[in-house]
């Protein structure tokens, strides 16, 4: 078994350097394309953002009367069991049912989710195949190697910010989370019931962007491989002869 992985690494290593060169000279262009026919579709094109609003189903309660007593005896009583009070864990109940997520925010989402994943597979094995292809240390004639590493550096960049995305859009479902908590402590105050709708439209102008920047991202990746796939494939020429 142990004679046999160096075979088999190199092995893996002739099939990444197959998979990621057939990447990004098949699949790349056809990504592109299929990114910007979905940016162009009509759910990533409303032009009213309040279309992009949703019903909290948080309503809200009568007011009630305050009930004011004059008796300093009872006042006073009452402000002494009150210090003797154990403070619990507070219930919110929703006598309308739950409270729901904006469905379309959600419905945004899960179309991006798989194509953030993607790209971040896809530069995962670009960075892989460059680094194979990368040759050993030597002095001189490394014009190429830097041209090899300056596309490795471009696609850690695309790779860190695909990466970011997870956490833009679990940040989103968290900060909204909480201020519908708010609207359920405090659902006289009209001010958290208008941030959660300008919360929703911020969140729908953001993932418009994250789709164009997964566009984006295909296609610079593209261009920049394709116009140096002979140095970043062949980093070192070999015919020395004509340097004299």
């Amino acid at each position: 078994m142990a004679a046999d992985s160096p075979t088999k690494v190199l092995a893996f290593k002739d099939r990444i350097k197959m998979e990621a060169e057939d990447l990004v000279v098949k699949e790349f262009p056809n990504r592109v394309l299929q990114l910007e026919t979905l940016l162009r579709s009509e759910k990533f094109n409303i032009l009213k953002l309040a279309d992009v609003h949703s019903d909290l189903n948080i309503p809200v309660p009568d007011p009630q009367p305050m009930i004011h007593n004059h008796d300093d005896k009872v006042s006073k009583k009452r402000k002494l069991d009150h210090n003797n009070d154990v403070d619990g864990t507070k219930v919110y109940a929703f006598a309308a049912g739950t409270v729901p997520s904006n469905k379309f925010i959600t419905e945004l989402v899960d179309i991006l989710k798989p194509h953030i994943r993607q790209l971040v597979e896809d530069t995962n094995l670009l960075k892989m195949w460059v680094q194979f292809l990368i040759p050993r240390i030597e002095d001189g004639n490394n014009f190429g190697v830097s041209i090899q590493e300056d596309a490795q550096n471009e696609i850690r960049t695309v790779e860190g910010e695909a990466a970011s995305y997870f956490d833009q859009l679990s940040r989103y479902f968290m900060t909204r989370g909480k201020l519908v908590s708010k609207v359920a402590k405090y659902p006289h105050i009209d001010d958290y019931r208008r941030t959660i709708e300008e919360l929703d439209e911020k969140e729908f102008v953001s993932l418009r962007l994250v789709l164009c920047e997964l566009r984006n991202h295909y296609s610079t990746l593209h261009d920049l491989i394709t116009k140096n796939m002979d140095k970043i494939k062949r980093p070192r020429t070999t015919n020395t002869d004509n340097m004299y």
